[in-house]
């Protein structure tokens, strides 16, 4: 995306808004999507490896079975990312909404600029119908605003019930990493 490559160059929000014709929102919203879109799309590519003794690792097995996790690797997975605050048990719906709110960000810009499209008609006299009347009247401009706002608000409120269920999960997270660490002693 040339959005995303130009404010990665310093490119200003403001300078990209009117050079590709949107609002500076539109434009950190884009920079918003693309950035979740990165990290929902992280592959594993780094190793650990650790030597316990005996007992450890039977403890340790012990715990991921209670927890219902079938395999070290899943288990040790879980706990880095709980120690980073990104405690995620379901990826799969994680980047189903990820993908749904960015969704919803695109129709509601889309929506926003046809409103500013729409504007912008009227008031160089494009809206005129045989130049009587305003294709475009001011009711139909009002309520394409507010259906931005709406689909805006919207994928906003996706984003905080998601960051909201991540903090949760967070807490079970460290309430889980408390119980390891306890029957581990």
């Amino acid at each position: 995306m040339e959005i995303v490559r130009e404010a990665a160059e310093g490119v200003s929000t403001s300078v990209l808004a009117e050079r590709f014709g949107v609002s500076p929102r539109a434009i950190q919203y884009t920079l918003k999507a693309d950035a979740e879109r990165q990290t929902d799309a992280a592959i594993p590519v780094s190793a650990v490896s650790v030597k316990v003794t005996a007992s450890e690792l039977e403890a340790l097995d012990a715990v991921l079975a209670k927890a219902g996790i079938e395999s070290r690797a899943e288990g040790l997975r879980r706990l880095i990312q709980a120690a980073g605050g990104v405690f995620v048990p379901d990826a799969q719906m994680a980047a189903e909404m990820a993908r749904y709110r960015a969704s919803l960000h695109e129709v509601g810009n889309g929506v926003a600029q046809i409103a500013k499209q729409m504007t912008q008609a009227n008031r160089m006299g494009q809206g005129a119908v045989g130049g009587t009347s305003a294709e475009f009247s001011e009711l139909r401009l009002a309520q394409l605003r507010g259906l931005a706002r709406f689909i805006l608000d919207s994928a906003d409120e996706i984003d905080l019930l998601l960051r909201r269920r991540r903090d949760a999960m967070q807490l079970e997270a460290t309430a889980a990493l408390r119980e390891f660490a306890h029957a581990a002693e």
